[in-house]
C-alpha cells in the first residue's frame, strides 16, 4: 500500500483527538445541577381542593410560601386539618375563631425542617376560600391571624388572561 502524505498527516493527528481534557467540562455539568437543584425547589403551586372555588383576578405576582388555609363551603381547614365548620363561625358572636388561634399556635412550636421553619418564620398566612363563602367568615378568619401576630395575610385567586392577550 503506498503511503501519501495525507494518510501521514492523518495518522499523526489521529492521536490528539482522543486526548481531551475532561476535567474543565466536568466541572460546568457539576455547576449545571448544582444550580438547576437550586432554582427547580423554590416553585410553589398551590392546589385548591376540588370543594373550593377561587375568584378570578389579574395579579402578576407569584405567592411565597406561608401558613395555607382552605375555606370550603362547609369546613375550614389550617395546612390540611380541619379546625372549624363554616356555619359554626358564622354562630359563633366573638371576633376570633379559637380553633385556627389554637391550630396557628401548633404551627409555629412544632417546626420540623427548612420548609415549616420558613412557613411559620414567614409570619405570613394565605388564604384559599370559595367564592360563595360570606365576607364575615373570612373577616373573622383574617382577625384571627394577626391577633396571632401572622400579619400579612393574602387571599389566594384564579389569574386571569389580560384582556389584551384575550383579544389577541
Amino acid at each position: 500500500m503506498r503511503s501519501t502524505r495525507r494518510i501521514g498527516r492523518m495518522s499523526r493527528n489521529r492521536g490528539k483527538i482522543g486526548k481531551m481534557d475532561l476535567t474543565s467540562m466536568m466541572d460546568v455539568f457539576t455547576i449545571l445541577v448544582f444550580f438547576l437543584l437550586v432554582n427547580t425547589g423554590s416553585v410553589e403551586i398551590l392546589e385548591a381542593p376540588k370543594t373550593v372555588t377561587l375568584p378570578e383576578s389579574r395579579v402578576e405576582s407569584k405567592p411565597r410560601e406561608t401558613v395555607v388555609i382552605f375555606v370550603s363551603k362547609d369546613e375550614v381547614l389550617v395546612q390540611g386539618v380541619l379546625v372549624a365548620r363554616v356555619a359554626d363561625i358564622l354562630e359563633d358572636p366573638s371576633a376570633t375563631v379559637d380553633s385556627i388561634t389554637t391550630r396557628l399556635a401548633e404551627i409555629k412550636e412544632n417546626i420540623l425542617g427548612p420548609n415549616t421553619l420558613a412557613v411559620a418564620a414567614s409570619q405570613e398566612v394565605t388564604i384559599l376560600a370559595d367564592k360563595s363563602v360570606p365576607f364575615a367568615v373570612i373577616k373573622k378568619i383574617m382577625s384571627t391571624c394577626t391577633g396571632e401576630g401572622y400579619e400579612n395575610v393574602s387571599l389566594a385567586v384564579i389569574q386571569k388572561v389580560p384582556a389584551t392577550a384575550a383579544a389577541g
